[in-house]
């Protein structure tokens, strides 16, 4: 009886790490911790909206040191991890990289209640940057990350040396073409989510149907959190973002970011929340980037466009030399 009581715990734990839709997902704790990032990680405790939650981050100080550090803010459906090529390069160039999970991301706290504003994920992000001491830096934002980055350069832009966005969104505000839903709207959606959904949101909006094997780690991080018994707390606070998003534009204040700006756009990129919620020709308006990168560069003083033609919304996954030859000048400038 005991034998047969071990095997089937066995069988249990096995299907828990390893069951998989397509042969090799993996079944994911609801903070990652089943899951190795590229550099060791470390927390920093907050105490906010009355909780203690805890804030994980990559904190790399090459042996080349050159002084000068860079903030790197991930994008809503991904966390720390897909820098890695990124973080490699900075430090070699001799760049201190450091790169938090977001309160509700990645390796970090999921709250069963919380209030998500970009003010609040800015202060978190400086309350880390005070911890390690850190008084000057570029920041560099992806996709919702680039929402952050704005809000983190207007409320401290005394800390904020250069401001990057790579293919950011809120350049443009939907909800001026977009119907509101509530949070529970988005929450219903999330608790539908499963590989396939996940891995086709991603195919046709990021990769424009052509297809690579080293995407698939990026899917299989969502996806093997939709096998926890936990996902509906991590569902819950994906819908608290996607409200975040839809109601606290940055594009109206552009014109008051004073760090010298780099934006580096992607033109094959045609992410924008909300377009299934509108018609055929309201949506072929919306998440146009060749477009949205020159409107948005005129809009903020003091700055430089890339644009990188044939490249969707991630340039530094999809074409990474250019995207990192761009940023690596930059900063040296």
């Amino acid at each position: 009886m005991k034998k047969n009581i071990f095997g089937l715990l066995i069988v249990i734990l096995s299907t828990q790490l390893s069951i998989a839709q397509d042969g090799n997902l993996q079944w994911l704790d609801i903070e990652l911790s089943n899951y190795e990032y590229p550099y060791s990680v470390e927390t920093l405790e907050l105490n906010i909206q009355e909780q203690d939650l805890q804030m994980r981050y990559m904190d790399v100080t090459p042996d080349n040191y050159n002084g000068k550090n860079i903030v790197l803010l991930h994008g809503k459906n991904f966390n720390g991890a897909y820098w890695q090529t990124t973080i490699e390069a900075l430090a070699k160039e001799g760049f201190r990289v450091i790169v938090p999970d977001q309160i509700g991301f990645g390796k970090s706290s999921k709250p069963d209640h919380f209030h998500y504003t970009f003010q609040q994920l800015a202060q978190n992000t400086k309350a880390l940057l005070d911890k390690l001491n850190i008084t000057k830096t570029a920041v560099l934002g992806h996709s919702m990350g680039g929402m952050l980055a704005t809000r983190f350069a207007l409320m401290y832009p005394e800390t904020t040396e250069k401001l990057i966005l790579e293919n950011p969104i809120g350049l443009e505000d939907w909800k001026l073409k977009v119907p509101y839903k509530p949070v529970e709207w988005w929450y219903a959606n999330e608790l539908k989510k499963s590989y396939e959904g996940i891995k086709k949101y991603q195919l046709v909006n990021y990769y424009d149907n052509q297809w690579k094997p080293e995407y698939d780690q990026w899917v299989n991080l969502l996806a093997g959190w939709t096998l926890n018994s936990e996902y509906k707390t991590i569902a819950w606070n994906a819908a608290l973002t996607y409200d975040m998003i839809f109601t606290q534009p940055v594009v109206y204040e552009f014109k008051n970011i004073t760090a010298p700006t780099l934006l580096i756009i992607g033109t094959r990129d045609r992410t924008a929340l909300g377009k299934p919620l509108v018609s055929e020709e309201v949506r072929k308006t919306m998440g146009l980037y060749s477009e949205l990168g020159k409107q948005t560069k005129k809009t903020i003083p003091n700055s430089k466009l890339v644009e990188i033609e044939n490249v969707g919304h991630l340039p530094h996954v999809e074409k990474f030399d250019v995207f990192i030859d761009a940023l690596v000048s930059y900063l040296k400038e």
